[in-house]
């Protein structure tokens, strides 16, 4: 059983906090709810620059753009990733985005919470204009920018 830092009582693999003294337990993630896709993409294809971008819609970082200028990028909450999303309820190493031949696809890395396409949970998918993808509490619109 894993050891709090801060004071060493016994905690659980999946705690995100100590049961004794409320520390933080570096590693964990959080669980959380996936809410409803909503109708309209919140960007317009206007406001994103040629070529594919994930645009953050809801969540912690609304208006953040991700471009998806290589062939591979990892999303998760290491800050070593491509995309860094930090938040407790995205897992270290989230998913993979890759981009080959024009077509942009996302495949769940065996994440906690899962990674959702249009509200379905997603283990690949690939992305076309307008898709909503979910990752923790991130709510990301993909555009192809054709």
């Amino acid at each position: 059983m894993p050891e709090c830092p801060a004071c060493g009582a016994g905690v659980s693999p999946d705690a995100s906090s100590c049961p004794v003294c409320g520390a933080t337990i570096a590693g964990a993630t959080a669980s959380f709810e996936p809410v409803a896709a909503e109708t309209g993409a919140g960007a317009s294809v206007a406001e994103v620059a040629e070529g594919p971008v994930l645009v953050v819609r809801k969540g912690p970082q609304p208006g953040e753009r991700f471009f998806l200028d290589r062939e591979r990028l990892t999303i998760g909450r290491d800050p070593k990733s491509d995309i860094f999303l930090n938040d407790m309820t995205v897992s270290r190493t989230h998913a993979v985005v890759t981009y080959v031949g024009g077509s942009v696809s996302i495949e769940d890395s065996g994440s906690l919470n899962g990674t959702y396409v249009n509200g379905s949970v997603a283990e690949k998918a690939t992305l076309a204009d307008g898709d909503i993808v979910q990752i923790g509490t991130f709510q990301m619109v993909f555009f192809s920018g054709s």
